[in-house]
C-alpha cells in the first residue's frame, strides 16, 4: 500500500499527534469531562491507538477493533463521561491524525496525493467503525445498568 509509509510517519510521531490531541481536549468547550483526565491517561490512550495504527488498519484486526472500542465505551459509561465526549474524542484524533500528515510538507506529486487519500479513506472506514463500537458499547452497558436498577 502506497499509503504505508504515511502510517509508519504516524507511528513514530504518536507523541507529537497526542500533544495536539490533548491540547484540542483541554481547550475544546464540549469536553467537560475528559478535560479533566490525568494526562498520561490521555496520553496512553493516543499511544495505544498510534502505535499500532497499521495493525488497527488492517482488515483482519476488524474483530480487535470491536472489541477495543466496545470495552471503550462500556468504561465511558462506567465513569459517567457523555457519550458525546467520548465520540468526539474519536474525531478530535482523527483530525489531529489527518492535520499532521497534510503539515509534513511532502512534495505533492501524483502518487504522493493518492497516498494521503487512500489513507484518508483508511481512516475514515477505521474511525467510523471506532464510534460504531464505542456508542454500541456505551449503550449495551447503559442497558444492562437500566436492567439492574429495576
Amino acid at each position: 500500500m502506497l499509503s504505508a509509509k504515511l502510517v509508519q510517519l504516524i507511528e513514530a510521531h504518536w507523541d507529537e499527534i497526542a500533544k495536539r490531541l490533548i491540547a484540542a481536549i483541554r481547550r475544546h468547550p464540549e469536553m467537560e469531562h475528559l478535560s479533566k483526565c490525568p494526562e498520561i491517561e490521555l496520553r496512553e490512550w493516543c499511544q495505544d491507538i498510534l502505535q499500532k495504527l497499521g495493525e488497527l488498519l488492517s482488515v483482519s484486526k476488524h474483530e480487535e477493533v470491536q472489541r477495543r472500542f466496545q470495552v471503550l465505551g462500556k468504561m465511558r459509561f462506567e465513569q459517567n463521561i457523555p457519550l458525546h465526549e467520548a465520540v468526539l474524542r474519536v474525531h478530535l484524533l482523527k483530525d489531529k491524525i489527518v492535520g499532521f500528515v497534510h503539515e509534513q510538507g511532502f512534495p505533492m506529486n501524483a502518487m504522493q496525493l493518492y497516498a494521503e487519500e487512500e489513507l484518508e479513506q483508511r481512516m475514515g472506514r477505521f474511525f467510523d467503525a471506532c464510534v460504531y463500537h464505542v456508542v454500541l458499547g456505551y449503550e449495551r452497558a447503559w442497558r444492562r445498568a437500566e436492567r439492574l436498577a429495576s
